[in-house]
């Protein structure tokens, strides 16, 4: 019913998280991103920015032609709102739960994105990029610690797509941890997301697909040397 253009990073995990706690009948078409494969012309035409995760609904509930989604975010509010599931029914709550999942979009991913870069991929250390990367991606935690004081979820007591957008993108570098101490309610949090079975079987399919080499310079130009021409 649905083709899922997946490899293992946070924003494809978030797709995994939701296909797998809703059930939705799905097929994973893997995107070797090292290998440049978001580059080919067919998946391009689905994902214009070469970005992945993205999408095609073959059975969209209209039943009409396919639709195809890029974008982690709106990939999430499509799939909730096909299903129906994952996003509060209250308008008030709902429109907390999409506050933060474009919170997450706008701070959280980028920022901690350019954290792991210039602490991981970098080909030289610059300390102002890294301390102000650090910086910035602690702060953000901070922001989420504080929201979920007094709550299970970000939205309040259920699991949204809130959660799911949020949840790849806390301390995703094992090459260079955040300090999560400071942040209690973040910990307890990412602990109970890490338990749903849903989370381990989509971080277990994720883990089939990585490769164990390191990073090659043919794959490092492909990832970080693309120019507008």
């Amino acid at each position: 019913m649905i083709d899922f253009y997946f490899w293992p990073t946070p924003n494809g995990y978030k797709i995994a998280l939701f296909l797998e706690e809703a059930g939705l009948q799905h097929t994973v078409k893997a995107v070797d991103i090292g290998r440049g494969e978001q580059f080919e012309p067919a998946f391009l035409a689905i994902s214009p920015n070469n970005k992945m995760p993205a999408i095609v609904d073959r059975a969209p509930a209209d039943g009409g032609d396919a639709v195809s989604v890029f974008e982690s975010g709106a990939i999430l509010l499509y799939l909730a709102g096909k299903s129906g599931r994952f996003i509060p029914a209250d308008p008030r709550v709902r429109m907390q739960c999409i506050e933060w999942l474009f919170w997450q979009m706008a701070g959280l991913g980028p920022m901690t994105g350019q954290y792991g870069h210039f602490h991981t991929y970098a080909p030289e250390p610059i300390p102002y990029a890294m301390e102000r990367y650090k910086n910035e991606a602690e702060r953000l935690l901070g922001v989420l610690d504080k929201r979920l004081q007094g709550r299970a979820f970000v939205a309040g007591d259920e699991y949204t797509i809130a959660d799911m957008a949020c949840y790849p993108w806390i301390d995703p570098y094992s090459k260079a941890p955040l300090d999560l101490a400071p942040f209690a309610n973040v910990r307890r949090w990412r602990t109970a997301i890490a338990k749903r079975p849903a989370t381990q079987r989509a971080y277990a399919r994720g883990e089939s697909l990585r490769r164990s080499e390191p990073m090659s310079e043919a794959e490092r130009k492909i990832l970080f040397g693309q120019r507008a021409r």
